[in-house]
């Protein structure tokens, strides 16, 4: 495989944006070096909370997500320290832009509250999976009203 082909851009039923094939071997990479954090909330989202798919090291456009339900078009990012330095913060502003700009919006732990909280968390994240199935459904009847 040639290089124009290794970086063409693959769009897999809309769920990359046009995220480069580089972008998906380091995804693999990060896959298979889970930080702490990553792995001990793998184990609830990987059992599928309210029936929904997570994914692990999602590729989208640029930006490699923590974990994501296509679904809901909901990422969940665990920030570790690096994040409270003033680049990375620039950087992830960035990031939520975009990721709002094309319809997801994302919601962040600390590596802390992972640790500490994990119960408020998986709360949180159900709470976010209702409110994201309760405002497709009213999407829906509003689509049909019109």
């Amino acid at each position: 495989m040639n290089k124009d082909t290794k970086e063409a851009p693959l769009d897999i039923s809309g769920m990359h944006y046009g995220a480069k094939r580089q972008l998906f071997d380091n995804a693999r990479k990060l896959r298979e070096n889970m930080t702490e954090s990553e792995k001990l909330l793998w184990q609830h989202l990987r059992r599928r909370p309210l029936g929904f798919k997570f994914r692990r090291q999602h590729p989208i456009h640029v930006y490699i997500l923590d974990f994501y339900c296509h679904k809901k078009r909901l990422p969940i990012e665990i920030d570790g320290g690096y994040h409270a330095n003033e680049n990375q913060r620039e950087k992830d502003l960035v990031r939520t832009s975009y990721l709002k700009k094309i319809g997801i919006n994302e919601i962040r732990f600390s590596n802390d509250q992972i640790f500490n909280q994990l119960k408020e968390v998986k709360l949180a994240i159900r709470s976010e999976l209702l409110r994201a199935n309760e405002m497709l459904k009213l999407i829906i009847i509003l689509d049909k009203e019109y």
